[in-house]
């Protein structure tokens, strides 16, 4: 459930003066981090697995959670992260935790679903991003399971979409962006029937939240919708927070993968670069709203993980794809350099000072630094 100076520059920074406008004028200093020369992956995926082995001393083997403040759906995120890093370290070193994860957590809630819509598309996420790295059917299966319980969460109240929770009391982004994409990986890893419905739900999301008004004037994701009159239902101008600009990225580009629709990239596109521009200072992603309790500080990790899958389908060499690079070596540049503490923990404010550590903070970084050495 989600309730809610100075810095130093990557020298990178020079490669996307448009992305960060913030570069000029300022006394800063710049600072030579991985994405800087040398070899880049190695020196990130070494900065991942460092921060891992320090996030791993939050996990409770008996719950197969996380220390608090986490709370149940930061542990689906940092199951997913565990499965990002061996994506792309091609390993099996998680393996075991993802295995007792999916095991002893189901004791908190049953096939990992509550009563809130947006906690379990966090948990079908991760799921499905086990079931890439390791080809455990079973947790392909669970994420359908889940899925399945999604959809009870759509009615005609503003003309569709998903409820925040069981209560029915608030219909809000997050929780129709996770939807969005849980149902567009789910049609890019089945086949037949079971894929058509999948994607049939994605489109119809889709088309649903693009009408809702959710996204603003400056391509900007607010949080939700007033439905005060439920046949009218209106933007409600709330925090344009970070992992809303960030989830629908991840959704559009499985959508394109699904239907070829052209007019899905540039539309991701669209909101990666407004939220770039308006949602981070001298490069670095700053959240627009307070950061609070357990959930603010994960946000923007989600950004970078669904910023990695935009990137992941543009051209390399494209000035596109070029700035999302830029933009995601000086985030985790920033957070190894300004955002750390004593013993490879991770803060909530990346461009620093480092403020204190735990599971959720540790995640939300590993995204970042994961992020960057993907785009290597």
């Amino acid at each position: 459930m989600i309730c809610l100076d100075s810095i130093h520059l990557t020298s990178s920074c020079v490669l996307g003066a448009v992305l960060f406008a913030g570069c000029g004028g300022n006394s800063i200093s710049t600072i030579q981090g991985p994405g800087s020369g040398g070899t880049p992956a190695l020196g990130y995926l070494q900065e991942a697995g460092a921060g891992i082995g320090t996030l791993q001393n939050w996990y409770a083997q008996n719950s197969g959670l996380y220390a608090s403040p986490a709370g149940w759906w930061n542990a689906a995120n940092s199951i997913t992260v565990l499965a990002n890093y061996e994506q792309i370290t091609k390993s099996t070193d998680y393996n075991s935790t993802i295995a007792n994860t999916f095991k002893a957590a189901q004791s908190s809630h049953a096939n990992f679903v509550d009563e809130y819509y947006d906690d379990n598309g966090w948990w079908a996420l991760a799921w499905i991003q086990a079931y890439d790295v390791t080809g455990n059917a079973a947790y392909l299966s669970m994420a359908e399971t889940i899925f399945t319980e999604m959809t009870g969460g759509w009615d005609s109240t503003c003309g569709g979409g998903l409820w925040w929770s069981t209560a029915q009391t608030y219909k809000n982004a997050i929780p129709n962006e996770l939807f969005l994409t849980v149902a567009a990986k789910l049609a890019n890893r089945t086949t037949g029937t079971a894929s058509a419905a999948y994607l049939a739900w994605a489109q119809k999301e889709w088309t649903w939240f693009k009408a809702s008004g959710m996204i603003n004037a400056q391509n900007l994701v607010n949080d939700g919708l007033n439905s005060s009159d439920p046949n009218a239902c209106i933007n409600n101008g709330k925090t344009t927070w970070t992992y809303n600009q960030g989830v629908i990225l991840g959704g559009l580009v499985e959508l394109y993968k699904a239907d070829n629709d052209s007019t899905l990239v540039p539309q991701a596109e669209a909101i990666a670069n407004a939220a770039i521009a308006n949602l981070s200072a001298n490069g670095v992603l700053i959240e627009p709203g307070k950061i609070a309790g357990g959930d603010g500080p994960q946000f923007k990790g989600i950004f970078m993980r669904n910023l990695m899958a935009l990137y992941a389908v543009l051209p390399a060499a494209n000035f596109q794809a070029q700035q999302f690079k830029s933009f995601a070596d000086a985030n985790a540049d920033s957070i190894w350099y300004n955002d750390q503490g004593t013993s490879n923990e991770f803060g909530a404010y990346w461009q620093g000072p480092f403020d204190s550590g735990d599971a959720t903070r540790q995640t939300s970084a590993l995204d970042a630094i994961l992020a960057a050495a993907a785009m290597q």
